[in-house]
C-alpha cells in the first residue's frame, strides 16, 4: 500500500500544481488542519481536528454524529491516502462541512502532504 499512497499523493499534487498551487508544506499543512473556521449558517467553529483529532494515529469522532472516524494517519491506517477519487472525495466532503466551501489547490496539498507524512 504505500506505494499505491505515494502515487496517489503524488498525482494529485501534481494536478493541484497545475491548478496553480505551489511549495507544499506539512507545516502549512499542520497549521491549517487546526485552524478554527466559523461555519456560516451555525456560527459555530469548526477546524478538521475537532473530529480528526490532532493526533492522526487515534481514531476520531465525527462532532455531529458521534461516529468513529478512523485514524488518518496513513502509519496505522494503511488504507489511507490509496485511491485518487476517495481522496477528492473525503477533501470536497470535509472542506464544504469545516469552510462551507472547497479548499482550494493549496490547502488540499499541504493538508495531503501533512497525513502523508503521518
Amino acid at each position: 500500500m504505500p506505494g499505491a499512497r505515494a502515487a496517489a499523493v503524488d498525482d494529485l499534487l501534481k494536478r493541484y500544481g497545475e491548478q496553480g498551487a505551489a511549495n507544499f508544506s506539512a507545516d502549512a499543512g499542520e497549521q491549517f488542519f487546526d485552524r478554527p473556521f466559523v461555519e456560516a449558517k451555525s456560527g459555530e467553529p469548526r477546524k478538521c481536528s475537532l473530529c480528526h483529532t490532532t493526533d492522526l494515529k487515534r481514531t476520531g469522532k465525527h462532532a455531529t454524529t458521534g461516529k468513529a472516524i478512523e485514524p488518518l494517519a496513513p502509519s496505522v491506517n494503511p488504507k489511507r491516502l490509496t485511491d485518487v477519487r476517495d481522496i477528492e472525495k473525503w477533501l470536497t466532503r470535509n472542506c464544504k462541512w469545516t469552510l462551507g466551501r472547497e479548499c482550494t489547490p493549496q490547502e488540499k496539498g499541504d493538508v495531503l502532504l501533512m497525513i502523508k507524512g503521518r
